[in-house]
């Protein structure tokens, strides 16, 4: 069974700036849950640059902030940043962030994260691009760490920690699952060391250089990443059914379009592995976004 993380609708350029009032953020989450959809996901980019706004990029709110506030207002669906990037951040600041999120919302979350690619938005943040990947292993060792250990103690490259202990824990235990962005083989060796889902793009080269990723153009292409992951959950000693993978690929994650096409593009993705899409609702108006999440429940989602 395919299940869907719906993004909310901020993403494109000239959105229903409507939909950043506190009851419609609200409503939205709220008809997300109702129409049997399963995640609310919001992006990541707290200072991008105007550049890169200007070329198609888009607004977003702080994705922690934004769940919390969702998370008071429903009570089943998954909540999910998408991707929180890790290397901005201190990593105990992170933990305490997810942490609080999940013990608040019942257990819900859904621990997505990533590298980073924008090179302004490091320098705006006083983080070395060039440090990133190196930031990001150490960052999410060092979450899983606290969140496991009392008095836990590390050496980081920009950070020392003695004994120290964070509660209250998480509520999901030993931690919320985490679900690693990106394309490439190193990003899968991780979902087999330690994570519970795979998040990649399917998106052609000239688009993943622009966030610095390898290509995966196609669903044949996925197969053969979704392979190679599964051989190394294996090889980890891991159960490769217990990971999640989950897919967004811009041919299909509108909710508008031929019905019959979608699900057959769905049955292939599901075929090949896939077990989560991300979704976007159109965002012009309000309650346009909120009839298209009901009509993608019943039309797509319930025949998934």
């Amino acid at each position: 069974m395919m299940r869907f993380t719906v993004q909310y609708p901020i993403v494109a350029a000239g959105y229903d700036r409507a939909l950043l009032e506190p009851e419609n953020v609200i409503a939205v989450a709220r008809t997300v849950e109702e129409a049997g959809l399963d995640a609310l996901a919001f992006t990541e980019h707290p200072v991008p640059s105007q550049k890169w706004m200007a070329a198609g990029g888009h607004d977003s709110l702080d994705p922690v902030t934004a769940l919390a506030f969702c998370a008071a207002a429903t009570t089943s669906i998954k909540l999910m940043p998408y991707l929180m990037v890790l290397p901005y951040r201190s990593p105990f600041l992170a933990a305490k962030q997810v942490a609080t999120l999940d013990v608040l919302s019942g257990g819900r979350v859904v621990f997505g994260v990533g590298t980073g690619y924008l090179r302004s938005e490091f320098a705006a943040l006083g983080v070395d691009h060039a440090e990133r990947t190196r930031l990001f292993d150490e960052a999410l060792e060092t979450i899983l760490g606290i969140w496991g250990t009392d008095g836990y103690s590390k050496t980081g490259m920009h950070f020392f920690a003695k004994a120290q202990t964070a509660h209250p824990r998480p509520r999901q235990q030993p931690h919320p699952p985490v679900w690693l962005g990106g394309n490439s083989a190193r990003v899968r060796q991780r979902v087999a060391d330690l994570g519970a889902g795979w998040a990649p793009l399917i998106i052609p080269a000239e688009r993943a250089a622009t966030v610095s990723t390898p290509a995966i153009e196609n669903i044949a292409e996925l197969r053969t990443a979704i392979a190679d992951l599964n051989r190394r959950v294996e090889e980890a000693g891991r159960d490769p059914g217990s990971i999640d993978v989950q897919v967004e690929w811009a041919q299909i994650n509108k909710m508008a379009g031929d019905r019959t096409r979608q699900l057959d593009l769905i049955a292939e993705l599901a075929d090949a592995g896939v077990t989560w899409l991300v979704v976007d609702p159109p965002g012009d108006d309000v309650e346009h976004t909120r009839d298209a999440i009901r009509e993608y429940g019943a039309e797509v989602a319930a025949k998934s």
